[in-house]
């Protein structure tokens, strides 16, 4: 398995069969470090490999309308798009998806679950790999809430762990917010999230270009037996 950090809650995996690219909005096109944006997607785009892109939901951050082009370079481009987002035509392999379903789609096994903001979150199965991508699912512990929106958002996040807790499932990464605008309360749901769910490794996403608020967290969870991966720059290689 081989993961590349795009920017923001933007990751694409490589694995024995497939490539996945979740959340893309935009890339930096003046990054050059460990590779180029444009040169990763020509290798896509020619490999025999399918291509399977998932959004979690609709905001601006998350999603961008110019993916959808992408299967006219690539025949087997493959959609997993929350219903919350809006196809204005027909979309050949496009698949719209709420919370708490089940997909199959080739190989894959998709499993959808909630989410604490817009659209939804994923658990994906393939090649024997378990891979979880939040979305915007996190405990949005905002420093100005009222102790009615505080009990409500906890209860709402802990609601969600639950259900995903509910599969059994082992996962092999988990991608996750570390949100720095929640200042003190920025890790409260990565924290959570691992405690309940025990991924191997823990990748920190939704955090704009404050890269430091990765190593932050990492230093705040060094009893964990989780892997906390640290992001340094767009466009780096994370695991290969």
């Amino acid at each position: 398995m081989k993961i590349y950090y795009i920017y923001h809650s933007c990751f694409i995996v490589e694995t024995e069969s497939s490539f996945l690219i979740f959340d893309y909005f935009k890339h930096d096109k003046e990054c050059n470090d460990d590779f180029k944006f444009n040169e990763l997607f020509d290798k896509i785009i020619e490999s025999v490999k399918p291509l399977y892109v998932f959004s979690s939901h609709s905001h601006q951050d998350h999603f961008n309308y110019d993916i959808l082009s992408w299967s006219n370079e690539k025949e087997n481009t493959y959609y997993i798009l929350s219903s919350d987002i809006k196809l204005y035509e027909k979309k050949d392999n496009a698949y719209t998806a709420g919370k708490n379903e089940d997909l199959s789609i080739n190989n894959l096994k998709i499993n959808t679950f909630g989410s604490t903001d817009a659209g939804i979150s994923f658990i994906v199965n393939v090649d024997g790999l378990i891979i979880f991508h939040a979305g915007d699912l996190n405990w949005w512990k905002w420093m100005d809430d009222t102790d009615e929106e505080e009990a409500q958002m906890e209860n709402a996040f802990k609601k969600i762990i639950k259900d995903i807790m509910i599969k059994d499932i082992n996962m092999d990464v988990a991608f996750f917010p570390v949100d720095g605008r929640l200042e003190d309360n920025y890790s409260s749901g990565g924290k959570y999230f691992i405690e309940q769910l025990n991924p191997k490794i823990f990748i920190p996403m939704h955090f704009w270009d404050n890269f430091n608020i990765t190593t932050n967290f990492k230093k705040s969870m060094s009893q964990t037996q989780t892997e906390i991966i640290e992001i340094k720059h767009n466009n780096e290689i994370l695991l290969s």
